[in-house]
């Protein structure tokens, strides 16, 4: 076995930050009306600017593919090129197609040679998924080398004309023409980019961390689907698959967009986030003595008091001056959050030799977490 460390990070976030006065200018209004829960969810989420793949017309600046593959870009230099390259594992919840996999689009625009592809299919944790494939990959001594992504391009799935079949649909059905707040919800959540981390089995560069171990933790054994697109969640809690319906259902149901069921997310989330962290700290035999950086990826400030408060009920209490976040000003990108975040903090100039940074990453798709511990050499 060979130890594994992250040398190098690189991201890519498209066009200008974008404020939140400015979100209906790119998304667009639905039904032309301003939308009347916006301004409640920005306030909780805490959010600030965000990026998207969008011009100010809502024309697609970028593909996923892209935006993975300008990430991927930055981690090459005059020590490690593209030829050197031996395994691609990219994350994401929005690939471009749903075939070729992800992972094959991004090599198809490197355009260097033959390398292995893993494509790591979810919610949030498709990013630590890809981490762990490659970590697995180097730390077995299969290939010396991987370099790993989480992108997103969400933002061509929130424009306003993929709901107005749904609200003509209301109209002729008398109803009140709004769309479901599991559907506008999500619009003031998300936001897009990519980023990579180049793995290594021998340390190089400055400040390279060392992946001491990562954890994963799924109870989709005992919850039903919280997040979730390409379906309609029905009565008994099952998922209707988009192939079950009616071409003409995929408009005015608009099953394509991502749902999210907030009742189902505020019972679980922190709980089962709680329950699976004190598991992977207890298996691992560390305290929160032994971290210095908390990275969590939250979806909102709103979340962090309580997230705060059940690792505490649970013993595992960090104290919020370990706590770093990127939130506020980058958006939540989905599987590319948690490598933004420690993107960021590896350039910040703040680590030093022997920092502790634990990662931590929840998925509401069906309530799944995911944990990685790093020390900086």
């Amino acid at each position: 076995m060979f130890e594994v460390y992250i040398t190098k990070s690189g991201k890519y976030l498209p066009n200008k930050p974008v404020s939140n006065e400015e979100m209906e200018s790119f998304l667009g209004l639905i039904n032309n009306t301003a939308s009347k829960a916006r301004r409640i969810i920005l306030r909780n989420n805490g959010i600030t600017t965000r990026y998207y793949a969008l011009d100010q017309m809502g024309n697609p600046t970028h593909t996923n593919a892209e935006l993975t593959n300008q990430a991927v870009q930055s981690l090459f230099d005059a020590d490690f090129t593209s030829k050197d390259l031996e395994l691609l594992s990219c994350g994401t919840s929005t690939p471009d197609n749903l075939l070729p996999s992800h992972a094959a689009m991004v090599h198809g625009l490197l355009q260097n040679q033959s390398v292995e592809l893993n494509s790591s299919s979810g919610v949030c944790n498709a990013g630590m998924n890809a981490l762990k494939f490659g970590y697995l990959s180097v730390k077995s001594g299969n290939t010396t080398n991987a370099v790993c992504t989480g992108s997103e391009r969400v933002s061509t799935w929130m424009l306003a004309d993929k709901f107005e079949n749904e609200i003509v649909n209301l109209k002729n059905l008398e109803e009140q023409p709004i769309i479901a707040f599991k559907k506008d919800f999500l619009r003031w959540m998300l936001s897009d980019g990519a980023a990579a981390f180049l793995l290594e089995n021998k340390p190089r560069g400055e400040n390279p961390l060392k992946i001491e171990w990562m954890e994963a933790f799924s109870y989709a054994h005992e919850l039903e689907a919280c997040m979730y697109a390409g379906g309609d969640k029905q009565e008994d809690g099952s998922i209707k698959p988009w192939s079950n319906y009616k071409t003409s259902e995929w408009l005015s149901e608009s099953v394509f967009s991502i749902k999210q069921d907030v009742k189902i997310l505020d019972q679980h989330i922190l709980e089962k986030g709680a329950v699976s962290m004190k598991a992977a700290m207890d298996k691992n035999r560390i305290t929160p003595e032994d971290i210095t950086y908390f990275l969590p990826h939250v979806s909102s400030h709103y979340f962090v008091k309580g997230l705060y408060e059940s690792l505490a009920n649970k013993g595992i209490e960090v104290p919020m001056e370990k706590w770093f976040m990127n939130l506020k000003h980058v958006g939540n990108v989905g599987s590319a959050s948690i490598y933004l975040m420690l993107e960021e903090l590896m350039n910040s100039g703040k680590l030093k030799k022997g920092d502790k940074i634990l990662l931590s990453v929840p998925e509401s798709g069906r309530f799944s977490y995911a944990y990685a511990y790093l020390t900086v050499c």
